[in-house]
């Protein structure tokens, strides 16, 4: 064997053993409860089966569930379409999916970003598309430290060539929580609140904006009109987790 030969040989050894002593020391754990697991990133048996996955299918616009009909479209969004163009999830909003996603949120455990990514990828469409975040007001930013939407944006554009825009939006204003507010207070409260920085040419693109859970879609429409204003062709979302059902949680 070459020297060179010896050399990577060497390098890989050295991997494939400190790959070893790091599983020994630190074994993956379940990204909802922590419970040891095969490998990083993934659930245990009984938080995979508390999940419910959302399928890709269902409504073109806004993604829910289509079924004992042969059409693509569901009623409300032939009714009243809404600002964005498409909307998926990768789960349900749950228990679990909660867990997770307050983990990232208020727990700092930054890796499991990376986690919410690998389930969300899939549903990426398209090659040329802007991956935004939805932004956080800057005191709000500040307080925590760092915006959850930005990690999971860069983690989903991590083997996609998708890019990751986050200065592109910007909250231009605070807004109070939306917890308990109807459905009109909600669009009023976030009603002008964001606005795409004028350096930012976004004319003709498609922009799917990224976030952490999708609950009424108010912070989020909000947004796709600063964007479709500014204007792109086409805006989409993607989350980690969507509320089919009302709830008491609000972003």
């Amino acid at each position: 064997m070459s020297a060179l030969g010896d050399k990577a040989f060497m390098r890989a050894f050295l991997r494939e053993a400190g790959r070893r002593v790091l599983d020994f020391s630190l074994p993956a754990r379940c990204v909802a409860c922590g419970e040891i697991v095969a490998e990083v990133g993934v659930f245990c048996a009984t938080c995979w089966t508390a999940l419910n996955f959302l399928p890709a299918e269902g409504c073109t616009i806004c993604g829910l569930p289509l079924e004992g009909t042969e059409v693509d479209t569901c009623g409300a969004c032939l009714a009243r379409p809404p600002r964005i163009d498409r909307i998926r999830a990768a789960v349900e909003y749950g228990d679990i999916s909660r867990q997770v996603a307050m983990k990232l949120k208020y727990g700092r455990k930054i890796a499991v970003a990376r986690a919410m990514a690998r389930y969300m990828r899939p549903l990426l469409t398209g090659d040329d598309i802007v991956l935004v975040p939805v932004p956080l007001h800057r005191g709000r930013l500040w307080k925590r430290g760092f915006n959850q939407a930005v990690l999971i944006a860069e983690a989903l554009a991590r083997g996609t060539g998708a890019r990751v825009e986050k200065q592109l939006l910007r909250r231009t204003r605070p807004t109070p929580s939306l917890r308990g507010l109807t459905a009109l207070q909600r669009r009023k409260a976030v009603a002008g609140a964001f606005a795409v920085r004028p350096e930012h040419d976004i004319a003709g693109r498609t922009i799917v904006l990224v976030d952490d859970v999708y609950t009424t879609g108010s912070t989020c429409s909000s947004c796709a009109r600063a964007l479709k204003k500014a204007g792109a062709a086409r805006v989409e979302l993607i989350g980690w987790a969507r509320v089919l059902r009302p709830a008491p949680f609000a972003r």
